[in-house]
């Protein structure tokens, strides 16, 4: 069997975004459903970080009837000065090269959701076409692109007084399986996004039956998103419990955190982990802390007030988080997502920030609510009285089993 020649000849070298629309599912983790949604939740992030950093109040996302989407904002504008290196605008840089953006140092953001500067480029490749605009310096700019190329040079089409970016673009349907947004996923991620960036107007328009309309904007933050989680549910004790803490560590270990929570007389916990805004679903180093510090403070807090006996068993993870519903939610300047979809944080000094914030505020939360206190530690103490008793009983069936006879089948 002659051997395969493998020669320089062999090596192709992938330009510009070639990459993405040769191996998107590297970039938006599918081109199913979740990979398609993932294309407006990078724009929308783009837009959060505008909010984030002090300079929008209003993100809009809009479904056309031919399923493009619009996402716009009245944040400052992309850059439309021309990058001398690059001897183009910076926004057309922005949307045709991975990897650039405002996010890598510098001071235009100091938290931000849209880590890898990948963002709005993939969106840009993955679309059959793409449209900016730019509202900067009073001018209002506009560009073209379709499959991540540009058709267009950037053009001066008027005067403005606003700032902001507008991005339409509709996703290829040589990428993707099917082009059908849920409507049901976008409200569940957008209202998530209000909950967590206090004064942020979200507005949801569908415009492919009629009009439909949804607006989320939250007042008390992730307080908010606790009481709306337990909306249907019968809290344990009165109070959100609410706090926040930070580090003020080197430039790489600069966080903030906030936890907000609440206990319900239901049996499901719902404990929901973000880091700058991302829901990491497979949790990280801080909902790594969260844990250990809420075991931890309410079993001392239980044992120094005589709600645990000495001969008591101490409470469980599981004992203390059912019924619990709770919103950890962590803002880094430097963050590590595992994944450019970002479902679990890797920072390992962020649990140590977590871990001791929560020993310390909680516990403070406990001593000068003590009625709240007792509600939440008789709740847990609840739970690990049925988890002991259902162990039992399984222990008690499996000894029945062992001790029973056997019954020999024989075949003839």
């Amino acid at each position: 069997m002659a051997e395969a020649s493998y020669t320089a000849k062999d090596i192709t070298v992938l330009e510009g975004l070639e990459p993405v629309r040769l191996r998107p599912g590297m970039y938006i983790g599918s081109t199913g459903s979740r990979g398609l949604h993932h294309l407006i939740f990078e724009v929308v992030d783009n837009s959060v970080d505008e909010a984030l950093a002090g300079r929008a109040d209003l993100v809009e996302v809009i479904l056309h009837p031919d399923n493009s989407v619009t996402v716009r904002d009245n944040g400052s504008g992309i850059p439309t000065d021309v990058m001398k290196d690059q001897g183009l605008p910076a926004v057309t840089v922005v949307l045709t090269k991975l990897h650039a953006g405002g996010k890598f140092g510098g001071e235009g953001y100091k938290v931000s959701g849209g880590l890898h500067g990948v963002g709005v480029s993939v969106v840009n490749a993955l679309s059959a076409w793409l449209h900016v605009e730019v509202k900067r310096d009073g001018k209002l700019f506009r560009q073209e692109f379709a499959r991540g190329e540009p058709t267009t040079d950037l053009k001066k089409v008027g005067p403005t007084k606003e700032t902001g970016t507008t991005i339409t673009f509709l996703p290829d349907l040589e990428i993707f399986d099917e082009l059908e947004w849920s409507e049901e996923v976008l409200v569940q991620r957008l209202r998530e996004t209000a909950f967590l960036t206090k004064g942020l107007r979200i507005v949801l328009i569908d415009e492919r039956e009629g009009e439909e309309r949804h607006e989320f904007y939250a007042e008390g933050g992730i307080r908010d998103f606790v009481s709306y989680v337990n909306g249907q549910k019968d809290p344990v004790h009165k109070h959100v419990v609410y706090f926040d803490g930070a580090t003020n560590g080197d430039s790489e270990e600069q966080g903030q955190l906030e936890v907000a929570m609440q206990w319900n007389t239901s049996y499901v916990e719902s404990v929901f982990s973000f880091a700058n805004n991302i829901n990491t679903h497979e949790g990280g180093s801080h909902l790594s802390g969260f844990k250990a510090a809420l075991t931890r403070t309410l079993n001392d807090y239980a044992r120094r007030n005589g709600l645990l006996k000495e001969k008591d068993e101490n409470l469980e993870g599981e004992d203390v988080r059912e019924g619990l519903a709770a919103v950890i939610s962590v803002k880094l300047r430097e963050p590590q997502f595992e994944g450019q979809t970002k479902t679990k944080l890797g920072n390992p000094w962020v649990r140590g920030l977590v871990e001791q914030t929560v020993n310390v505020k909680l516990a403070e939360f406990l001593e000068e609510n003590a009625t709240d206190a007792k509600q939440i530690i008789n709740k847990a103490i609840a739970a690990r009285n049925a988890r002991q008793a259902a162990r039992k009983v399984r222990d008690s069936l499996r000894k029945r089993s062992r001790s029973s006879p056997q019954l020999a089948a024989s075949r003839g």
